[in-house]
C-alpha cells in the first residue's frame, strides 16, 4: 500500500518471484552452471517433505543454524526447467543476491529454511510452490529445479511486545474531541509539534486490540517519511501532538483507520500504534 493513501506497508505486493524480478550487474566473463543429470525428476534418495517439495544436499554446510522465514539470506543459485533450460542463475552472474526468505516464491521459502550456511541443496519445487503451470511475465511453468547456496543469514528484528493495554485505552490516556485516545511512552525534546501539511520520518508498530501486529517498520529495521495530510486521519491528527523525539501510543477508532469493513488486507476497528517521531522533515 503506498505511504500516499496510508503510513503502512500491509497491502504491498510481494516479490513475486526469484531474481526474474532482480537487476544485477553481469560480469565480463560470465560461469555457466552445468545442467544437473537429474534435472528432468528427483531421484530415489531426495528428501520430500508434506508439499511437495523434493530436496538433496550436494555439499554440507557447517553449523546448525538455519534461517527463519522472516530472515534475509544471500545466496548463490541456478534455476531450471525440467527440460534442462536454464532460465536464471546468479552463478552465471558471477554476484550472490540477498532477500527476506518470506518474500520469494513458496518453495523457495520452505526449502531455505532447511539449510545452514556453506551448504549446496538442489531442489525440485512443484509448480503450486513456485509460479504455477501456465504464468505471465516470462516467468517459468512448471516444476523448477534450483541449485542453491546458502551463503549468510542476516535475522529479522524481533517482534515488539505486545503492549500490555492494547485491548483498551487507560483511564490515564488522553483523549481527543474525535476520539483518539493516546499516552506518551518517551519524552520528546522541544515544543514544535508538526502540521498537517509537514513530513514526518517516524518509526512505528500497530497492533489490533486483540494483540496481533500487522506492520512495523521496527520490524523491517527502516523508517518512514510521509506526508502528514495523506495518511489515515487518525495519524494525521495523532502526529501533531507529538514533538520530535517522543514516543507515543494511539488508540485509533475505525472511523479514523480502516473502519470496521475495510479493503481486504486491511486491518478492521480500532487500531493501536507505538509511534516514534524521529523527525519534523517539512
Amino acid at each position: 500500500m503506498s505511504f500516499i493513501s496510508n503510513p503502512l506497508r500491509i497491502l504491498a505486493a510481494p516479490v513475486a518471484g526469484l531474481a526474474l524480478a532482480l537487476t544485477l550487474t553481469a560480469q565480463a566473463e560470465p560461469t555457466m552452471p552445468e545442467t544437473p543429470s537429474d534435472v528432468s525428476a528427483p531421484p530415489a534418495d531426495a528428501k520430500k517433505s508434506a508439499s511437495g517439495l523434493s530436496s538433496k544436499v550436494i555439499q554440507e554446510g557447517k553449523g546448525d543454524k538455519k534461517p527463519s522465514a522472516a530472515d534475509t539470506v544471500t545466496v548463490h543459485y541456478s534455476g531450471w526447467t525440467t527440460d534442462g533450460k536454464l532460465f536464471d542463475s546468479s552463478v552465471k552472474r558471477g554476484q550472490p543476491t540477498s532477500f527476506p526468505l518470506n518474500g520469494v516464491i513458496k518453495g523457495w521459502t520452505e526449502g531455505v529454511q532447511l539449510m545452514v550456511i556453506g551448504e549446496k541443496r538442489r531442489f525440485w519445487i512443484p509448480a503450486d510452490l513456485a509460479y504455477g503451470e501456465n504464468p505471465g511475465g516470462g516467468r517459468p511453468g512448471g516444476t523448477l529445479v534450483f541449485d542453491v547456496e546458502l551463503l549468510g543469514i542476516k535475522e529479522a528484528p524481533k517482534p515488539p511486545a505486545v503492549p500490555e493495554d492494547v485491548a483498551a485505552a487507560p483511564a490515564s490516556a488522553e483523549k481527543t474531541a474525535s476520539g483518539i485516545a493516546s499516552k506518551v511512552l518517551v519524552k520528546g525534546t522541544g515544543a514544535v509539534h508538526p502540521k498537517a501539511t509537514d513530513q514526518v520520518k517516524v518509526h512505528y508498530s500497530g497492533w489490533t486490540t486483540d494483540g496481533k501486529l500487522f506492520d512495523s517498520s521496527v520490524m523491517r529495521n527502516e523508517s518512514i517519511v510521509f506526508p502528514l495530510n495523506q495518511v489515515i486521519p487518525g495519524w494525521t491528527e495523532g502526529v501533531q501532538l507529538m514533538v520530535a523525539g517522543e514516543k507515543r501510543r494511539l488508540w485509533i477508532p475505525a472511523k479514523l483507520a480502516y473502519g470496521e469493513t475495510p479493503p481486504p488486507g486491511a486491518p478492521a476497528g480500532t487500531l493501536v500504534f507505538d509511534v516514534e517521531l524521529i523527525e519534523i522533515v517539512k
